[in-house]
């Protein structure tokens, strides 16, 4: 069958426009570093939008992937398979949970997570304890339910009466979380850290707040870590740098290093409540996934490399600091590990797509949170030959702008 060449305006001609991808194709991947089809280079500092924790093609990765595929791949789950039993166990070993549902992304492992706190509010007291509280300019996923818990109307928008029995409050607000939390809530789902909307580690109180919340109003505690678990703040999980333990823990994007998977993560207690039948997905557990989250799990949740996650956030922090002073272009670096946010200044405000497209042509790969936060989210291994040539093309992209605003 004849392989066609593709090109950018074929994704305009055949696919739903529900994206707007870059101008550029990438084609080829190792460590930090992507090539596209024209062979130009540039350094990946988003790490797919925190999923290539291990960057691109990682050897342990490749191997498993490559080992599993020459036996078996799918076989549905009326049976069980070695590689998510595997996968689960290490997942508990490794954290405060007792049992795993593996889903195929962080929308589904959200919603599973959503369902679990329903189901249990309602076999323990009843269907009047249904209230969630999650947190304004969340992000939690892009099924109705999710989209619908993340506190982002921009999003939920349009697509009919969303489910009710959810309210919001402002992220970081005690006071307001202390006023919006009953006997009806069922749970409190928060991100330890906003991705989307931002790059906003959570204060310790805040989350503190709504552990004792939960446990004086019998809710649940749900952390949604999709983006900053998986050792992506340094610690395998958020969780464990504020000390705070959730009842439920929602993991994707990193987990699967670039390969699809998700994950909830909760206790027996709490678990017995997804009874058979309750709830399933086709893929969840799939041997390739698992394979490949498993060796991810083994080289992320290792001491030095944790360890190493803090040190390459001093690499970052250092050096956008400079940039931002030298060009007054950035007010704030926030965020912990390596998931971090560049707060434009007031002269640069609503500007950080543009040094996002510009930083793509000097050949460094970044994103956004937002019209004025730049976010890095680089490979938990990335070295610092490859940070200094990913940072090095971001200021060569921000003296450009500077320049040129200058000029006019």
């Amino acid at each position: 069958m004849e392989n066609k060449t593709v090109n950018r305006s074929d994704f305009d001609q055949f696919m739903v426009p529900n994206y707007a991808p870059m101008s550029f194709i990438p084609v080829r991947g190792e460590g930090s570093r992507i090539w596209d089809q024209q062979g130009q280079e540039r350094v990946d500092l988003t790490g797919g939008i925190a999923v290539t924790s291990l960057g691109h093609c990682h050897p342990a990765l490749v191997k498993a992937l490559q080992e599993q595929a020459g036996k078996l791949w799918h076989i549905s789950n009326i049976y069980t398979n070695e590689p998510a039993i595997r996968l689960a166990r290490k997942l508990c070993e490794a954290t405060f949970a007792e049992r795993v549902f593996f889903a195929n992304s962080g929308a589904e492992a959200n919603e599973a997570c959503l369902k679990l706190v329903r189901r249990y509010a309602y076999n323990t007291v009843g269907a009047e304890k249904d209230e969630i509280i999650a947190t304004f300019n969340g992000f939690h996923g892009r099924t109705l339910f999710t989209v619908s818990v993340g506190g982002q109307p921009k999003y939920a928008e349009g697509f009919g009466p969303k489910p009710g029995g959810i309210n919001h409050v402002p992220y970081n607000d005690c006071d307001a979380l202390r006023a919006a939390v009953s006997d009806k809530t069922c749970a409190i789902m928060v991100e330890p850290i906003q991705g989307e909307g931002g790059v906003l580690p959570a204060k310790q109180e805040f989350l503190q707040t709504a552990r004792e919340l939960c446990d004086q109003h019998g809710a649940l505690l749900v952390f949604d870590e999709v983006q900053s678990g998986m050792g992506r703040s340094g610690h395998l999980f958020a969780y464990q740098h504020y000390g705070i333990t959730p009842d439920v823990l929602s993991s994707a994007k990193g987990l699967g290093g670039g390969f699809p998977i998700g994950a909830m993560l909760t206790t027996a207690k709490i678990a017995e409540h997804f009874s058979v039948g309750t709830h399933g997905t086709t893929y969840g557990g799939n041997l390739l996934a698992s394979v490949v989250a498993e060796a991810v799990l083994d080289v992320v949740n290792q001491p030095e490399v944790l360890a190493g996650v803090q040190e390459r956030h001093q690499w970052f922090r250092n050096r956008l600091e400079k940039i931002g002073q030298q060009y007054s272009v950035f007010k704030e670096i926030r965020g912990l590990g390596l998931l971090l946010g560049c707060v434009m200044s007031e002269s640069w405000e609503g500007k950080a797509g543009e040094v996002m497209k510009a930083a793509h042509d000097e050949g460094a790969m970044v994103l956004i949170a937002g019209p004025d936060v730049l976010r890095l989210a680089p490979s938990l291994v990335i070295t610092e030959e490859e940070t200094r040539m990913g940072l090095d093309a971001l200021e060569r992209a921000v003296a450009k702008l500077a320049t040129q605003s200058k000029a006019a």
